[in-house]
């Protein structure tokens, strides 16, 4: 994958069958262990603004924001409905299909802060979302996408699979976030509780330079 060029294999999936279907059970479950999700929302707690307004993509039943912070608004867009109405973090939610539909139905400048949690490996249109991010939320808002070392793996796309491990997955998405546009430089950080014990948790933090790609 060169600087220029994103192919249909680099994101193509073992299941391409409609993603509606494989979402339309609810999993009521976390993705990542019990302290995995401790030290997300820690994280959370230090850099997302408090009393700002947030955009949950991907989201589902949780958020892992920290439950002793107020937001003003948390916007949950994921791919099932009984999922985001169990979500009680979330101010507002709407299902979208980010595989149909790579467009946000925000407006410009709407959102303080965009989290992706461990779920990035599933963007087939991963520079339309990056820059979608890039329009929705405001100029210098922070934009968060964790991940860990799990994954549906028919669903997720091949670059993400053919990766070997947390350098190549953080340099897939410092990629998009670099060739998205709209983006200061993004930054890797281990958060990972205990590497040896529990789940691996990475972030790579991009922040919105105020040059979108909206014309």
């Amino acid at each position: 994958m060169t600087d220029d060029q994103l192919t249909p294999a680099h994101v193509a999936r073992v299941d391409e069958d409609d993603d509606a279907v494989f979402y339309e059970m609810p999993r009521l479950v976390t993705h990542i262990d019990d302290a995995a999700c401790a030290a997300l929302a820690d994280w959370y707690r230090d850099n997302l603004p408090e009393g700002g307004e947030i955009l949950d993509l991907m989201s589902a039943w949780v958020s892992h924001l920290p439950m002793d912070v107020t937001y003003n608004r948390v916007c949950g867009l994921g791919m099932n409905a009984v999922e985001l109405a169990e979500n009680k973090q979330l101010s507002e939610w709407l299902v979208h299909d980010l595989t149909t539909n790579p467009t946000l139905p925000f407006g410009d400048n709407e959102f303080d802060a965009c989290t992706i949690a461990v779920s990035v490996q599933y963007l087939v249109h991963p520079l339309e979302v990056f820059g979608e991010i890039a329009r929705v939320v405001k100029p210098g808002g922070l934009v968060a996408v964790s991940f860990s070392n799990r994954m549906f793996p028919t669903k997720a796309v091949a670059v993400w699979r053919a990766a070997s491990g947390p350098v190549d997955h953080s340099r897939v998405v410092g990629w998009y976030f670099n060739n998205a546009g709209g983006f200061e430089t993004p930054e890797v950080t281990d958060i990972s509780p205990n590497p040896f014990e529990t789940d691996p948790l990475y972030v790579v933090t991009g922040r919105v330079s105020g040059e979108t790609n909206s014309d």
